[in-house]
């Protein structure tokens, strides 16, 4: 009886082990709490963007991957570019912007 408890807790053990471990991120992969910080920092920076009435947001792509942003899309000026590089920066959890916006 004692065996068989202790083989059940060695299951358990591993079971938890092998869940925590397909939980974390990786290189090229986010946890699940990363994605959903991410997920929110995606949404604030397209509000923020939305908000400024001299961008056209529409045209304005947000991704976001481990608090980096990239910004995509084509914008009317170096001015509208700037602007929303700034914009991205004042969000909290933003790490970094890549700016891969063109001018039309």
């Amino acid at each position: 009886m004692k065996q068989l408890r202790n083989y059940l807790t060695l299951l358990l053990l591993a079971i938890t082990l092998a869940s925590v471990i397909g939980c974390t991120s990786t290189a090229k992969q986010e946890s699940t709490g990363e994605y959903i910080d991410d997920s929110v920092i995606t949404t604030k920076v397209k509000a923020a963007i939305l908000n400024e009435p001299t961008l056209k947001s529409a045209e304005i792509n947000v991704e976001t991957f481990k608090g980096v942003v990239q910004l995509s899309g084509f914008v009317n000026s170096q001015n509208d570019i700037n602007k929303a590089v700034e914009i991205t920066q004042g969000i909290k959890g933003v790490t970094s912007v890549k700016n891969s916006m063109r001018l039309k």
